[in-house]
């Protein structure tokens, strides 16, 4: 990675992260963002995944310190030595998902994510919906409040908080995630190829409406979402040795 010496210093609206922007700045020379080798992001995850969406097109490291309330994306807050931090900092390399969202008129709006993408029930009707790879039905009909398709980085947000699979930052796969699923009851998700593209189809929407969300997007009475992980975006985000994303995501599975 080449040498990273023009910083552009970002925050979220956090009191404490707009007092440290302030610290940061008077302590050491900054950038515009749209033009720094990398960007320094201080807030918690949503913060960062925010400015993985507004730079993804330039391609701009980002490297978060942690001045918010959850920070798994997110390295330790610290005022010093902060060049040699960021010349040393380990890059993990991060594809957003590809999403198409159909409604009844057969309109298509398309979004991406890094983290993860559902598809959920909007009223109080059980959302019935078929689950298809590559445009093969794997389950018919599945009765659920919704389901959840995860990247590996996201893999230790939502889709854990629904029993779903932490999944190794360098594996090519995505997860499978029904929410609150009440038939096939058995069904407790799926691991697929990364180079899949997976279907949600609504069934009985006028009765049963359902909404996609995905990181910063919602989208209400869709009757399909269509993913797939594009692989012709990324962005890297880096951390601290021995702090890295694959390994947070390792220590996340022995947690009890």
């Amino acid at each position: 990675m080449t040498s990273l010496n023009k910083i552009g210093f970002v925050s979220s609206q956090n009191p404490i992260a707009k007092k440290s922007l302030s610290i940061l700045r008077k302590k050491y020379k900054f950038s515009d963002p749209s033009r720094a080798d990398v960007i320094v992001v201080l807030g918690g995850d949503g913060t960062v995944l925010n400015y993985l969406h507004k730079y993804l097109k330039k391609k701009i490291p980002i490297y978060g310190m942690n001045r918010g309330h959850i920070g798994f994306l997110m390295n330790e807050y610290s005022e010093k030595k902060l060049i040699e931090r960021l010349n040393s900092s380990i890059p993990t390399k991060l594809y957003p998902l590809k999403i198409r969202c159909f409604n009844k008129d057969g309109k298509i709006r398309e979004s991406i994510a890094f983290n993860d993408v559902s598809m959920i029930r909007d009223s109080r009707q059980i959302a019935k919906i078929s689950v298809s790879i590559n445009n093969q039905t794997k389950i018919d009909q599945l009765l659920c409040d919704g389901c959840l398709i995860s990247t590996p980085a996201g893999s230790s947000a939502y889709n854990l908080s629904l029993r779903g699979p932490v999944i190794p930052i360098d594996a090519q796969l995505l997860a499978i995630t029904p929410i609150s699923p009440y038939r096939p009851r058995r069904w407790r998700g799926a691991l697929v190829p990364n180079k899949v593209k997976i279907s949600l189809t609504a069934e009985e929407t006028d009765k049963r409406p359902v909404r996609a969300e995905a990181d910063f997007f919602e989208l209400k009475k869709i009757t399909k979402l269509e993913v797939e992980l594009d692989k012709s975006k990324y962005i890297n985000l880096l951390f601290d040795p021995g702090h890295d994303l694959e390994d947070r995501i390792i220590n996340e599975q022995f947690i009890f």
